[in-house]
């Protein structure tokens, strides 16, 4: 995949603060520390285009990244993580209000992509966002991320049992990792046809 360019468009701490609607965009959302800005990263080529942390719920805002590739110009959108402990109902409340907001209304959105740490068992959330996407029609492509923390073995026994746990088609489950550039390619072929679908 060749990226001419990739740069941060803007950010957004309410709907107001929302760019005009444009290129396509594919949202990636999941659980604080699941690894988004590492997987934006390795997607667009780019070590430090998404800023990534070792801080549960370091993203707080909504970021738009503008993708530029031969063919088109997309919009990859990096939503705050969720499940995360160690902040303020309120501010976990905000959160939410926040990412529904954009979920719910964006015309542009083609794709919502979302994270599994292929170390957890997908827990309700999970569950509860994939249905929710559903209803509203929005296609979901589940990357599964840090694949490379498990032994061969073990990650293909996980990855069979994540199949199982989920009614995301097996084509849009995506076995990637961030560090070790695993699943790239695959992922971009299943945004692809979401986009251009």
């Amino acid at each position: 995949m060749k990226i001419l360019g990739a740069e941060m468009l803007t950010a957004a701490a309410q709907p107001a603060q929302f760019p005009e609607v444009g290129a396509p965009e594919v949202a990636f959302l999941g659980r604080s520390n699941v690894g988004k800005s590492s997987l934006l990263n390795k997607l667009v080529q780019r070590r430090k285009l998404a800023r990534t942390s070792s801080t549960p719920g370091k993203t707080r805002l909504i970021h738009w990244y503008r993708v530029r590739r031969p063919e088109d110009e997309l919009l990859f959108v990096d939503l705050p993580g969720y499940g995360y402990a160690k902040v303020s109902k309120a501010e976990r409340k905000r959160w939410q209000g926040l990412v529904e907001a954009y979920l719910k209304h964006r015309e542009s959105l083609r794709a919502a992509v979302l994270l599994q740490d292929i170390r957890r068992d997908l827990s309700e959330d999970e569950d509860l966002l994939i249905a929710w996407l559903r209803e509203r029609e929005i296609p979901v492509v589940l990357a599964v991320t840090k694949s490379d923390k498990l032994k061969p073995m073990k990650r293909a026994a996980a990855v069979a049992a994540l199949r199982s746990d989920t009614d995301v088609r097996d084509e849009c489950i995506v076995v990637t990792s961030a560090e070790k550039g695993m699943g790239i390619d695959e992922l971009w072929r299943v945004l692809d046809e979401l986009v251009s679908g």
